[in-house]
């Protein structure tokens, strides 16, 4: 589970207009991630705006960087933004006897409580 600090840090950083287009475009990239360059361009940011940007990303987690060549490379680490949603998920209508969405309510089970973690994958086989 993420911590309630790195969650305030993630929602911080997508706070700003210019941060949440980066962070989107590094989503729609995949993988794979983008250039700096590429980037820039593609957003329309001044390259010193969007290192600003991107630092704050990098910081708060959601964004990761690697040399290739002479570029450096950005790409979004998922597994943050998966924790924010579990964060969510898990919290989704927790005070309440009705679901407030469809994906809450696919969250719940019929008795209203949230659903148990799926188990991770069995480690040890035959020991």
């Amino acid at each position: 589970m993420i911590e309630k600090k790195a969650l305030v840090e993630i929602l911080d950083a997508l706070a700003h207009e210019a941060r949440l287009d980066v962070f989107v475009a590094l989503v729609e990239a995949g993988p794979p991630g983008l250039s700096a360059g590429g980037l820039a361009s593609a957003l329309g940011i001044a390259p010193n705006a969007l290192s600003f940007h991107l630092n704050r990303l990098r910081r708060s987690g959601l964004v990761e960087s690697w040399r290739d060549g002479q570029h450096i490379v950005y790409a979004a680490r998922y597994e943050h933004v998966e924790g924010l949603m579990a964060f969510l998920g898990e919290r989704c209508c927790a005070r309440s006897d009705e679901a407030c969405s469809p994906a809450c309510d696919a969250r719940r089970t019929p008795g209203g409580e949230p659903r148990p973690e799926p188990a991770g994958p069995a480690s040890g086989a035959g020991s």
